[in-house]
């Protein structure tokens, strides 16, 4: 398994800014785009946000100490529908902000591990996909940020699907996101 792909600094250099990203794409824009989704059973960007927040608090960096910690248990699995739980009642500025101080706390807790080459390497037990390294544990959280940012202009870019007109035939963040 490979862990060396992983260069931690610029891995961090993205999770640091993914919250100031998100929130310049969302912080005031009308309840039509923030609450827009791509059809029933998907997310809209402050669902999007909500799972970002819960992700905060319950799963990269609790993943990260577990795999440092040798335990040799499967992680505790991830509910990809708390959001709607939890974020329930709370504005959208308000779970910007909950994510923004989160990453923050979350990100330099990872820079004070100091976490070097054999780290990275370190095995841990995903409840579904068996043994993963810290390397690819910390990859997949900067990926995972890169997904939600695309969905989020995706989702945005669907509310206007059928005002283009003609140009949609050129503006490929319309077509449908295929499995």
């Amino acid at each position: 398994m490979a862990g060396d792909d992983l260069r931690l600094e610029e891995a961090l250099a993205v999770l640091e800014r993914t919250p100031a990203s998100v929130g310049a794409l969302l912080n005031g824009l009308p309840e039509t785009f923030v609450r827009a989704t791509e059809g029933e059973g998907t997310w809209s960007p402050y669902d999007v946000v909500g799972h970002l927040v819960h992700g905060e608090r319950a799963d990269w960096l609790g993943r990260a100490r577990h795999i440092l910690s040798g335990d040799p248990s499967p992680f505790t699995p991830f509910d990809r529908g708390a959001q709607f739980r939890e974020s329930e009642g709370k504005s959208l500025q308000e779970l910007l902000a909950t994510f923004a101080g989160l990453r923050a706390q979350n990100v330099s807790e990872l820079r004070g591990m100091n976490l070097g080459a054999g780290d990275l390497v370190r095995t841990g037990r995903h409840p579904d996909f068996g043994e993963v390294t810290l390397g690819q544990l910390l990859a997949a959280w900067v990926v995972h940020d890169l997904d939600h940012v695309a969905q989020l202009a995706r989702t945005m870019a669907k509310v206007y699907a059928e005002a283009v007109g003609p140009w949609a035939a050129y503006l490929s963040i319309l077509r449908d996101r295929r499995g």
